[in-house]
């Protein structure tokens, strides 16, 4: 299931990101990879603690309280984010992501993040792309914008033809591990918001409502 999510950022939020990134300290991407992915990773993340942590309530925060971050992911544990550069010539080859992440406080990596924090104007190039069972997705969102998708996909970042690419790039553990499973709540939620905004006391809103969140519990693994 790949999901885009609007407006995790506005306006005003992104110009403080890219502040904060103008003054931040970024390093070698490759430092924080593994073996495999070492091979493949040409990009730069930011290094800088003061920086991060004041990124983190501002980029964190706004996904965490999204509603269609909540309905997609079924979170359970989020991860701290990579704030990553992409200049002309840097990409990310194909790979998996790994399955457990985390030095000490260690995570199951269920679904992966990817905020956009800058236009898609200003570079060329460096396209998400993604294999899914429907072919190859290639996306490039508006600023302020995430995609959601399974951690278990195989995906790459294009070259950067020209110009820059800002991202934010995060983990969650999900309370449903399955992906599938995933897919089929977040489609069963959406309709049953929709039954319980326009008419919950209907029949069929409250038989779908009973549905989801009993599927929820028979499903989630925490």
């Amino acid at each position: 299931m790949l999901v885009q999510i609007k407006y995790v950022l506005g306006e005003s939020e992104l110009r403080q990101a890219r502040k904060l990134l103008a003054a931040a300290d970024f390093r070698d991407g490759r430092l924080s990879a593994g073996a495999t992915a070492q091979v493949v990773k040409h990009n730069e993340e930011v290094n800088s603690e003061d920086s991060v942590s004041e990124l983190n309530r501002l980029v964190v925060g706004n996904l965490v309280r999204h509603p269609e971050y909540k309905l997609a992911a079924l979170p359970y544990r989020i991860a701290v984010p990579f704030y990553v550069r992409y200049r002309e010539g840097m990409y990310y080859g194909e790979h998996i992501d790994d399955p457990v992440m985390g030095e000490h406080d260690r995570y199951r990596s269920d679904v992966a993040v990817t905020i956009f924090l800058n236009s898609p104007d200003e570079y060329e190039g460096g396209d998400l792309v993604i294999q899914t069972p429907f072919g190859v997705q290639k996306i490039k969102c508006p600023a302020g914008d995430a995609v959601l998708y399974p951690a278990s996909t195989c995906h790459q970042v294009a070259r950067v033809a020209g110009g820059e690419r800002l991202v934010a790039v995060t983990w969650v553990q999900s309370l449903v591990r399955s992906h599938e499973q995933r897919g089929l709540l977040y489609q069963l939620g959406k309709t049953r918001e929709k039954l319980l905004r326009r008419d919950p006391d209907t029949e069929d809103a409250k038989r779908v409502d009973n549905v989801y969140v009993n599927l929820v519990r028979m499903w989630s693994d925490t």
